[in-house]
């Protein structure tokens, strides 16, 4: 059965295509326009109720969560090493931060990018500021362990993980300090775009900025 996954450009879709490339795995791209709202559509909604992205079709299964979606991936395609043995330390480790990109990081940026719906616009102010400490942070703790762990969030192993951190770093860009501020972490994300899948995820979805 084809591989279908519905995204938008710039999203958390974008994850998951960077990894379909990666592993090599065939796919149809379906870009949804969100300025019609057409992750809202009837059709669309039969496939997603939640309206968001991404949603990957796989084999006729219906997977949402690009933090799910990308261990999923990676546990498919064991000969590509994105994941480390099950059961292992390491294996744990990779869980736990994977868990941090979607408990933590992504729902500070909600609350960045969507700061009258999370707290009403008389206290939108207020929730950005807090959403910008929270996110800071955690570009700090994240250049802490790259600092003394790296160069990958697992040490010498390349992961989902960082696939994951990449493209929430990425989306910091238009921040008062965005994440690739801190040399560590300029360095890490410059690694991973340097990647022919991230080159080429760049080209299908006609994204320019933040090379």
């Amino acid at each position: 059965m084809p591989t279908t996954l519905y995204g938008s450009s710039s999203t958390a879709s974008l994850v998951v295509h960077w990894l379909l490339i990666e592993l090599g795995i065939e796919h149809e791209l379906v870009l949804l326009d969100f300025d019609t709202r057409e992750q809202k559509s009837a059709a669309y909604l039969a496939l997603n109720p939640a309206g968001v992205v991404p949603t990957l079709v796989l084999d006729g299964q219906v997977l949402t969560e690009a933090a799910a979606i990308a261990l999923h991936l990676a546990d498919l395609h064991p000969q590509a090493g994105l994941l480390p043995p099950v059961g292992s330390p390491q294996r744990g480790e990779a869980y736990r931060w994977m868990f941090w990109c979607a408990n933590t990081v992504q729902p500070a940026y909600r609350a960045w990018f969507y700061a009258d719906e999370m707290a009403g616009a008389e206290n939108s102010e207020a929730t950005r500021q807090h959403a910008r400490r929270r996110l800071e942070a955690a570009w700090q703790r994240l250049a802490d362990h790259l600092q003394g762990a790296g160069p990958y969030v697992l040490g010498d192993q390349l992961s989902v993980v960082d696939f994951m951190l990449v493209m929430l770093l990425r989306w910091s860009r238009n921040m008062p300090t965005p994440g690739d501020r801190w040399p560590v972490l300029k360095a890490y994300a410059d690694r991973l775009k340097a990647r022919p899948a991230f080159i080429e995820v760049y080209r299908r979805e006609g994204i320019t900025d933040w090379r």
